[in-house]
């Protein structure tokens, strides 16, 4: 689905925005893989451009948070004290509502729009790469190797780059990995309420929205989006766990004692 994004003018059989009124409303054909929708434009066509816009707002939604989140969230973390309870408080307000309902008001302050789309997502998810950053921080300031480098003299600026910051790179990874799917789903959700990307630029939410009036005449418009809605995300989150668990040294030496243990159970030698 990515690569069909990425080279959409090369895949994409009709132009996703010429309209065809007498050809609205058909289904499955040769001509129209997927059908056309209310005002003739194929639908097929329609999903492969409505990718690249919930994987430009995936990718810069995840980009910005993580980058705000961490650095926040190291901020908190070696300051200590007062810096570290008003940043943390603030997180924690901002996790007590609910993503969808934030990044609805955040949307309606900011208005509608790609940038300001990509920018109300990114603020909903800070907290959570604050907070896994801030425990990471906590956790290796308390390692000898950063208590040498005090010992040696080194600046708190220079622990933060050159110690602290590559351990918290990884846990932050995964998390905008399976960070992803959230943000393609909440985009969709905002453009299926009329809060995303403008008609009539094609995004699966909007598809959705402008499908499920015909559901009982002609649902694959409505279905067809909500299917790769469905995919993308499964697909993100399986990533996301499979890169943790790649990344995590306690959770792969978990793994491998449950494989041995599974192994030795069916009478298999393990090296």
């Amino acid at each position: 689905m990515i690569l069909a994004a990425v080279f959409a003018p090369l895949i994409a059989p009709h132009d996703p925005y010429a309209q065809d009124l007498i050809s609205r409303l058909q289904g499955i054909s040769p001509q129209h893989i997927l059908g056309t929708d209310v005002t003739g434009r194929d639908v097929f066509s329609r999903i492969i451009y409505g990718g690249r816009i919930s994987f430009t707002v995936g990718l810069v939604s995840v980009f910005l948070a993580g980058a705000a989140g961490m650095a926040l969230g190291m901020t908190a973390g070696i300051a200590g004290g007062i810096v570290d309870s008003v940043i943390m408080r603030i997180m924690d307000a901002m996790m007590s509502i609910p993503m969808i309902i934030m990044a609805l008001f955040l949307g309606s302050i900011f208005g509608k729009g790609l940038g300001n789309l990509c920018l109300a997502i990114s603020i909903c998810m800070i907290p959570l790469y604050a907070r896994v950053t801030r425990g990471q921080v906590l956790t290796v300031r308390q390692m000898d190797y950063v208590t040498a480098a005090k010992l040696c003299g080194a600046s708190k600026l220079r622990i933060a780059v050159t110690h602290i910051f590559p351990n918290c790179v990884s846990s932050n990874i995964v998390l905008m990995t399976m960070n992803l799917g959230n943000a393609i789903l909440c985009e969709a959700s905002l453009s299926f309420l009329g809060m995303g990307i403008n008609p009539p630029t094609a995004s699966w939410g909007g598809m959705v929205n402008d499908g499920y009036t015909y559901m009982s005449s002609n649902p694959i418009i409505a279905i067809a989006p909500g299917i790769c809605i469905m995919i993308v995300v499964l697909c993100f989150n399986m990533v996301g766990d499979a890169l943790r668990d790649a990344l995590d040294p306690k959770l792969r030496g978990t793994l491998r004692k449950k494989k041995e243990r599974k192994a030795r159970g069916y009478g298999i030698k393990t090296s």
